[in-house]
């Protein structure tokens, strides 16, 4: 049966499903597919699916923000998806973590309010153990060093961001001092809700800016050259599950 707001149906997406927020991301990681065929749009959902040595993926984006994501994770996993990797961008809180880095997620504090609907708070959002290891050796296998630990996902952007109409660092001040890595705004109920259904999930970081150095923040050249890698690491990581 087609799916009400992704608007697919059993067969349009692999089993491994990249979840990227921006819409306009989904081509762009579509184009490290072989043979990317698109699949649909609707809203903010837009669907590629392809293969990776022989390994079917799909990428499908699932807009700004937990409420939008999990209506696409729920609406994927009823048309087969079993995996799903956030391949995303946040902004950093760690000093000794510099812009142009790449992070990727053991857990994420659950700041946002979507995954609050689901389960209370003790619950706790962590990555899938398959899913963190094979991205880790993804990035190592291309030179890279990444970054793994704790992120943090919200729902304000204006309130927690450089741009934000407020002290933000005074918000930021507890999860710097926890030693979180960076912000986000997706994969506290990425985790919490994939685990919930028996699914694995992750999610991949370019990080571009520094809250505490917002003069630090890298090109959008750089940029883009760290999306393809991170991309790259995904795929990796998607062939490994789907072995």
């Amino acid at each position: 049966m087609k799916q009400y707001h992704i608007q697919l149906e059993s067969g349009d997406v692999g089993k491994t499903v990249f979840v990227p927020g921006d819409p306009g991301r989904a081509p762009i990681i579509a184009e490290h597919f072989d043979d990317a065929r698109f699949v649909m749009r609707n809203r903010e959902y837009v669907t590629y699916t392809g293969e990776s040595q022989g390994v079917e993926v799909s990428v499908t984006s699932t807009g700004v923000g937990c409420p939008s994501l999990a209506i696409a994770i729920e609406e994927l996993i009823k048309v087969g998806a079993e995996n799903f990797i956030r391949v995303g961008t946040g902004g950093l809180l760690q000093e000794w973590v510099s812009p142009g880095s790449i992070i990727i997620a053991s857990a994420a504090v659950r700041g946002e309010g979507t995954s609050r609907e689901y389960i209370p708070l003790e619950y706790p959002a962590v990555a899938s153990l398959e899913v963190v290891e094979a991205l880790v050796e993804g990035a190592e296998k291309r030179g890279i060093k990444p970054y793994v630990g704790i992120i943090r996902s919200h729902d304000a952007f204006y309130i927690e961001s450089t741009l934000a109409r407020v002290d933000y660092l005074a918000k930021d001040k507890p999860w710097i001092e926890s030693n979180v890595l960076a912000v986000e705004n997706e994969s506290g109920t990425l985790f919490t809700l994939a685990s919930l259904r028996g699914k694995k999930a992750g999610t991949i970081l370019a990080v571009s800016g520094s809250h505490q150095h917002p003069e630090l923040s890298v090109s959008d050249e750089r940029m883009r050259e760290l999306v393809s890698e991170a991309t790259e690491i995904a795929l990796y990581a998607a062939r490994k599950l789907g072995s």
